[in-house]
């Protein structure tokens, strides 16, 4: 069971991956717990809860359920007139699931304005990996020819997408692929995916803040819903032209 850690937050030990504290226990920042591990179980019973895990490498284990929560409805996806002309030109090529391990790594090593280092340490990266090989964890590519240059990962339960990250090596590879992810997962039957925290990139795309208790309201009758199974890599559920 949860016992109490120094720091103030329940410590959740290997057995706690199906008994995480509520979340409307959390901090103001949002946090509801430390310890525990990156195990397929306990990050699924995580996402199911609207919790995800974020650390720095010399730290616990952290796991987050903001309030606010920021997301992105995928209707309301904001495409400027310069994107759609991007969109529009054989510059970048796009794939699903071709290279998940790929864009991972290069979300954990791509610099970021004001962090001197990375979240995504290697036991975030194989805990990740696990999850893409179960299924759960999917990537959307960005290539220019056979450069990878761009991408964007998350986790998938049911028709609840949970974005975790995105890089981008090319002026704007992160965005399309953003845009590109969205216009598949809508039409896959999906209408939101979760983007943790505030960040001007998603909110220039239609982003926004939502209460927590709205937010975990629409997971919990989200996941219950069929979504697309195992790799989207699948030519059925390729990424569309248009």
């Amino acid at each position: 069971m949860s016992r109490p850690h120094a720091g103030g937050f329940p410590w959740l030990g290997p057995e706690d991956q199906y008994q995480f504290p509520d979340c409307e226990s959390a901090d103001a920042d949002g946090v509801i717990g430390v310890g525990g591990n990156l195990s397929p179980g306990m990050l699924l019973s995580a996402y199911r809860r609207g919790i995800f895990p974020w650390f720095n490498p010399e730290d616990p284990i952290i796991w987050w359920c903001p309030d606010p929560r920021f997301v992105l409805y995928l209707d309301e996806v904001h495409v400027s007139r310069s994107m759609a002309r991007l969109l529009r030109q054989d510059r970048f090529r796009f794939t699903l699931d071709e290279a998940f391990g790929s864009v991972i790594h290069a979300c954990a090593v791509a610099p970021r304005r004001g962090q001197a280092g990375t979240w995504i340490t290697e036991d975030m990266e194989l805990g990740y990996r696990r999850l893409h090989e179960l299924g759960y964890a999917h990537s959307c590519e960005v290539w220019s020819g056979d450069r990878l240059v761009g991408g964007i990962y998350g986790v998938s339960i049911g028709r609840m997408f949970f974005g975790e990250s995105m890089f981008s090596d090319e002026d704007n590879a992160s965005k399309v692929a953003l845009i590109r992810l969205s216009r598949f997962l809508l039409n896959q039957g999906f209408d939101v995916m979760d983007a943790q925290l505030h960040t001007p990139h998603v909110e220039r795309l239609g982003g926004r803040a939502i209460p927590r208790v709205e937010f975990l309201q629409m997971v919990r009758e989200r996941i219950e819903q069929p979504g697309p199974s195992g790799s989207w890599a699948d030519p059925h559920t390729s990424v569309s032209s248009t």
